[in-house]
C-alpha cells in the first residue's frame, strides 16, 4: 500500500506489520539491533520493570514518572527500552521481551487478537490525534488523490479511516504512505514531501507552525467527541500475577505525575522537552493543553472496544477486543489507597 518515494518511506503492508506486530506474541528470534537494546541493567535495590514507550504527549506521565523517580517509594524502578521505531514497540511487547508499555490503544489490539497475554490496566493521554493538511485542503473531499502519512495500526491509523468514512469516503481515495517515527513524519510534511498527515501532539502542533498556510482538519472530537483515548498502559498477564504491587506502584506514579502536571504543566515540559520529546518548547507550550494525563480511562472502555470494528476493515484484527482485555482492578486498588490524590485530580473517568 506504501510505495517508497524519496528518502521518508518504507515499503510496507498491513501483512508484514501483523508478522512483525502480533507475530512476536509467540516465539521470535529477536533482531539482534532489538536484543543489544535489551542489556542488563543495573541493579536496582528493588523490583526493575523493562517499558517501551511512545513519543506523544500521551507517554508525559510515564515520562514524568521515571524522571522524577515516582515509583521509587513504593521499590519499583522504571528502565526505558527505547525502539528504534513504532513498529518495533508493538514486536518487543508482544514477544514479552519488557513488562509493559505506554502504547496505542490500536497496536494493543493486534497483540491481543493474536493471543498475546497483555492487558490494558490503566490509560496514557486523550485526544490529541489530529489530521493536518496544506494549505488549499479544507475538507475531507479535498484529500481525494492527495498523499496522507501515517502510522500502521495506529491510533494515527484509525482516526483518518474514521474521518474518512464519516465523509463517505476511504483510504481507496488517498495515496497512504507509512512511516516509523515521530520525528520523520512531522518532517515528512514539513519539507512538503506529503499533503496531509495524522500526527498526535506536540508533533502536530510543530507543523502546524512550521508549514505555511498548514491547517487543522481534525483534532478527532469532531468525529469521536471529547475525551477519546489514545494511548493506554498495558501490562503483561504474567506480571499482574507474579507481582501485581509493582504494577500498582506504576499505576500509582502515573497518577501523581497527572497531579503534578496539572499544578505545573511549565516544569513537566521543562523536564521533558529535548529529552523525550524532539520539539521547540514554543511548539509543546502551544500543544500541552490538546493531550492530557488520563490515568482513569474506565469510561473508555467501550469506545476502544468500538473501535474494533475499524481494525477489522482495516486487516489487522479479526475480531474485535471484548471487555477482557481490560483489567482496572489494580487502578480501582490505587485509587482505593490514594483517595485525596485522586479527588485532587482534574481529568478522571469518574
Amino acid at each position: 500500500m506504501c510505495d517508497r518515494d524519496g528518502s521518508f518511506y518504507r515499503n510496507l503492508s498491513r501483512r508484514g506489520f501483523l508478522g512483525r506486530g502480533a507475530g512476536a506474541a509467540a516465539a521470535i528470534a529477536l533482531p539482534a539491533h532489538l536484543a543489544a537494546l535489551l542489556a542488563p541493567s543495573p541493579a536496582a535495590a528493588g523490583t526493575t520493570l523493562k517499558a517501551t514507550h511512545g513519543s506523544g504527549f500521551c507517554n508525559m506521565g510515564l515520562f514524568l514518572a521515571k524522571e522524577r523517580g515516582l515509583t521509587k517509594a513504593d521499590g519499583v524502578d522504571l528502565d526505558f527500552v527505547v525502539t528504534p521505531s513504532n513498529t518495533e514497540i508493538t514486536t518487543m511487547f508482544g514477544a514479552g521481551l519488557v513488562d509493559m508499555s505506554m502504547i496505542p490503544y490500536s497496536n494493543f489490539m493486534t497483540l491481543y487478537d493474536a493471543g498475546a497475554p497483555v492487558r490494558i490496566v490503566a490509560g496514557g493521554g486523550v485526544e490529541g490525534c489530529i489530521i493536518v493538511a496544506r494549505d488549499g485542503i479544507e475538507s475531507a473531499a479535498d484529500l481525494k488523490g492527495k498523499t496522507f502519512g501515517t502510522f500502521q495500526a495506529d491510533t494515527l491509523e484509525v482516526l483518518p479511516y474514521d474521518y474518512l468514512k464519516k465523509a463517505g469516503m476511504s483510504f481507496r481515495d488517498v495515496e497512504v504512505k507509512y512511516l516509523d517515527t515521530s520525528p520523520e513524519l512531522a518532517q515528512a510534511f514539513m519539507a512538503g514531501a506529503l499533503d496531509a498527515i495524522c500526527h498526535i501532539e506536540p508533533y502536530a502542533s510543530q507543523c502546524v507552525m512550521a508549514r505555511k498556510g498548514a491547517k487543522v482538519l481534525s483534532n478527532g472530537t469532531d468525529v469521536y467527541g471529547k475525551g477519546y483515548s489514545d494511548c493506554v498502559l498495558a501490562v503483561r498477564a504474567p506480571l499482574l500475577k507474579s507481582n501485581p504491587a509493582a504494577v500498582k506502584a506504576v499505576i500509582k506514579a502515573l497518577f501523581v505525575a497527572q497531579s503534578q502536571a496539572e499544578a505545573d504543566k511549565s516544569a513537566a515540559l521543562k523536564d521533558t522537552v529535548g529529552k523525550y520529546y524532539k520539539t521547540s518548547m514554543e511548539a509543546a507550550v502551544d500543544a500541552s493543553a490538546k493531550q492530557p494525563i488520563v490515568v482513569d480511562q474506565r469510561d473508555q472502555t467501550k469506545f476502544i472496544i468500538a473501535r474494533g470494528a475499524s481494525m477489522q476493515e482495516l486487516g489487522y484484527v479479526k475480531k474485535a477486543p471484548d471487555e477482557g482485555a481490560f483489567d482496572w482492578s489494580l487502578l480501582e486498588a490505587v485509587i482505593a489507597e490514594n483517595k485525596s490524590l485522586y479527588a485532587g485530580l482534574k481529568l478522571k473517568a469518574a
